[in-house]
C-alpha cells in the first residue's frame, strides 16, 4: 500500500466550525495593509497554561499540547499528521518523510526521508530515525507515550539500508491507517551526531546508543538538560533544529520567543519572523490583554460568544476551536481507600448518572461544550463511533444513582454522606475491598484558570451531594495538577489522589486515528488511574490490527457502559480571538497550533 501526498490514508472531517474557521483565516480587513508590514504576532497561551518542556521525548507532567505545538515547531516529525488544512490528515509539508511504502503482507513499511539537513550543516538521515528508537526502546518504562506492545514494542527490527532509507518490521499485520496515523507519527528523527552522549562535555557518539545501557544514558541526560528550563534558549543541544523555528526566548513564567529558521530547508517554512507565545495566570487576564490589543491571537471565555461584537469592534474574528478529544475525569484505581470503591462499576455509574452533562454544556459552556459519553471523539460523529455511546448509557438521573447505591449496602451517615454499612461481595452489599464504615466522599483536584470549570465543578458537587456524595474540590495550574498524578501503588505516598480534571481544552487528543491504547491501556504510561480490564484491552488489539469499522465501534460501546473514567462535557480547545489580517490561522482540531502558516495579509 503506498500513501501519497494527495491520496493519504483515510481523513476525517472536523465539522462546521473547523470549515468556518478556514474560511475566517483567508478574510482581509481595512487594517490589512497596515498589518502586513508586521514581522512578528503574540499568541497568547490558554489561561494557566504554562509551556515547561521542549524536548521530543514526552515524561510525565510533559504532554501538554502546547509543549508539543511548540516541538514540532522546532523538530520535524517523521510523519505529520494535523487539521490544519480544514481535514484531519498528513501534511506532508510538514514531516521529514517523502514516500511511504507498505509491503503487501503488511508487515513492512520503507519510507524514503527527504533531503533535508539539519541546523548545523548536517544530513538528516536514516541513522536519526535509528537513534529515536534505540533511546526510547531503552526507556519504556518513562517515555510517556508508551503503551506495552505498541511503539517501539511492536517493531521488531530498525533497518537503514542507506542514508535516506529507513524500513521498519512490525511484529504482526496492523491496520496501516492507525500505523501511519498513529505510531509512526510518534517518532521524531534526532540528531544523533549532537546529541548521542551523556554529559556536555562529551563528544557524540551515535555508537553510544547501540546498547541498551548506553541508549538509557542519554535519554537520561537529554531529559535532564530538559529539566533546566533557564538554559532552554541557549543550551546548545536545543540549538540543532530542522523545523521552521527557533527557539531564542523561554521564561521560567512560560513566555515564549520563537524566531523563523534561516536555515530550515524543507517545505514549511515560516512567514512570520518572530512569534512570542504569552502567559497568562488567569482568563480575566488574558481578556484585559485581548481588549487592550496586546495580543494577536489569543482565548476569551465562552461567555464572549453570548456578545462577539464586543470584540469584533476591537478588529478580531471570534471562532471557537473544536477539538478531536475527549473529556473526563480519572478515577485513581490504586488509591489506598477509595481504589476499591471506584472498582465499583455499580459506584461508577451512580456517578456519571449525576452528572448533568446536556445543562451543563449548554448554561455553563454557553454550547462551546458538547456532551461526551465514551471513549470516542462525538464531534464530529465518525465511523469509529458506536450507537451505545452516541446514545449516552448513564444519562442524568439522581434517582438511578441513589437506588443503585442505597441497593448495594450504603446508606446516609449523620452528616448525609453515605456510608458502606453493609460490607462484603453478595448481591445487595458494597463490593471486594470495600470496608464497613467507607464513606463516600471524593476529592476533586480540578486544573485552575477557567470559571468555566469552576462553575462546572460546582454544578456537579451540589447534584452529588444532594445524593450524599460528598464532594471536596482543590484547583492548581494545569502543569501542577499533571505533575501530581503519575500511575501509581496504594503503597506508594505519592497515590493520595483521586479524581483529577485536566480538561478545560479538552483532557486528550487523538491523531487521526483515535484508537485508546496510550490511555486507557493496561500499564499504559497516560493510563493515570491505572484502570485495567482484558476484555477491554483486547477490543483496543482489535482496533489496531483489523480494517472493520465494526472493531472501533465495540472498543466505543465497552469504554461507555464500562466507564474506565467518568465522562464530561467536551470543551472546544478555546475560543478564538484573532486579529483581522492574519491568515492561515485554521484551527487544528488536534490542537496543535502551526505559525509557520501565519502570515498578515497584505
Amino acid at each position: 500500500m503506498r500513501t501519497t501526498q494527495a491520496g493519504r490514508a483515510a481523513r476525517l472531517a472536523v465539522g462546521a466550525a473547523a470549515a468556518v474557521a478556514l474560511l475566517a483565516g483567508c478574510s482581509t480587513s481595512s487594517g490589512a495593509d497596515e498589518s502586513a508590514a508586521r514581522t512578528d504576532v503574540s499568541y497568547a497561551l490558554p489561561a494557566n497554561a504554562t509551556p515547561n518542556w521542549i524536548v521530543p521525548l514526552g515524561i510525565a507532567g510533559k504532554l501538554a499540547t502546547h509543549n508539543s505545538a511548540i516541538i514540532r515547531t522546532l523538530w520535524e516529525p517523521l510523519v505529520a499528521y494535523d487539521g490544519s488544512e480544514g481535514e484531519v490528515g498528513r501534511v506532508a509539508d510538514a514531516d521529514l518523510a517523502d514516500e511511504i511504502t507498505f509491503s503487501d503482507d503488511g508487515r513492512t513499511v520503507t519510507i524514503t526521508l527527504d533531503d533535508r539537513t539539519w541546523s548545523d550543516g548536517e544530513p538528516v538521515t536514516s541513522a536519526d530515525v535509528k537513534f529515536w528508537f534505540d533511546v526510547v526502546r531503552a526507556s519504556t518504562d518513562v517515555w510517556a507515550s508508551y503503551s506495552a506492545g505498541r511503539m517501539p514494542d511492536n517493531v521488531t527490527d530498525v533497518a537503514t539500508p542507506d542514508d535516506r532509507t529507513v524500513e521498519l518490521t512490525f511484529d504482526k499485520v496492523y491496520n496501516p491507517e492507525w500505523l501511519q496515523a498513529s505510531q509512526l507519527t510518534l517518532v521524531v528523527p534526532m540528531p544523533a551526531h549532537a546529541w548521542a552522549k551523556t554529559a556536555d562535555d562529551e563528544e557524540a557518539d551515535p555508537a553510544l546508543a547501540e546498547t541498551e545501557e548506553g541508549a538509557r544514558a542519554i535519554f537520561d541526560y537529554l531529559v535532564g538538560e530538559g529539566e533546566d528550563l533557564a538554559t532552554y534558549a541557549d543550551n546548545p543541544l536545543w540549538q540543532t533544529i530542522n523545523g521552521p523555528y527557533a527557539l531564542t526566548g523561554f521564561t521560567d513564567s512560560g513566555q515564549v520567543e520563537l524566531t523563523r529558521n534561516e536555515t530550515y530547508d524543507g517545505d514549511d517554512a515560516a512567514s512570520i519572523e518572530t512569534v512570542n507565545l504569552l502567559p497568562y495566570t488567569s482568563s480575566e487576564a488574558e481578556v484585559n490583554a485581548v481588549r487592550s490589543g496586546a495580543v494577536d491571537y489569543g482565548y476569551i471565555p465562552t461567555t464572549g460568544l453570548d456578545a462577539p461584537e464586543q470584540y469584533e469592534n476591537l478588529g478580531y474574528r471570534v471562532e471557537p476551536w473544536a477539538g478531536w478529544s475527549i473529556t473526563y475525569l480519572p478515577y485513581n484505581f490504586n488509591h489506598p481507600e477509595l481504589g476499591p470503591v471506584y472498582r465499583q462499576l455499580y459506584v461508577r455509574q451512580a456517578l456519571q448518572h449525576l452528572v448533568d452533562q446536556e445543562q451543563i454544556s449548554e448554561v455553563i459552556w454557553k454550547g462551546a461544550a458538547l456532551p461526551g459519553y465514551g471513549p470516542v471523539p462525538q464531534n464530529p460523529e465518525s465511523d469509529f463511533l458506536s450507537d451505545e455511546q452516541k446514545d449516552n448509557p448513564y444519562p442524568f438521573d439522581p434517582e438511578a444513582a441513589t437506588t443503585l447505591l442505597t441497593d448495594h449496602g450504603w446508606t446516609p451517615g449523620d452528616d448525609g454522606v453515605l456510608e458502606c454499612t453493609d460490607p462484603g461481595t453478595g448481591d445487595g452489599q458494597c463490593g471486594e475491598g470495600v470496608e464497613k464504615g467507607q464513606r463516600l466522599a471524593i476529592t476533586i483536584l480540578s486544573q485552575s484558570g477557567s470559571a468555566e470549570t469552576d462553575n462546572m465543578f460546582a454544578e456537579i458537587k451540589s447534584t452529588m451531594e444532594q445524593a450524599g456524595v460528598g464532594v471536596t474540590i482543590e484547583s492548581a495550574p494545569l502543569n501542577t495538577v499533571l505533575s501530581s498524578i503519575a500511575p501509581c501503588e496504594a503503597d506508594q505516598p505519592e497515590c493520595d489522589w483521586e479524581l483529577p480534571f485536566f480538561g478545560t481544552a479538552g483532557s486528550w487528543y487523538f491523531g487521526g486515528y483515535p484508537s485508546g491504547e496510550r490511555v486507557f491501556g493496561t500499564g499504559a504510561a497516560s493510563n493515570f488511574g491505572s484502570y485495567s480490564d482484558e476484555t477491554f484491552d483486547e477490543l483496543m488489539h482489535d482496533s489496531t490490527e483489523s480494517t472493520d469499522p465494526s472493531a472501533m465501534q465495540e472498543y466505543s460501546a465497552f469504554g461507555a457502559e464500562n466507564l474506565p473514567v467518568m465522562w464530561l462535557p467536551n470543551p472546544v480547545y478555546q475560543v478564538s480571538v484573532i486579529k483581522e489580517g492574519l491568515e492561515g490561522t485554521t484551527q487544528d482540531p488536534l490542537a496543535s497550533f502551526h505559525p509557520q502558516r501565519w502570515s498578515w495579509a497584505g
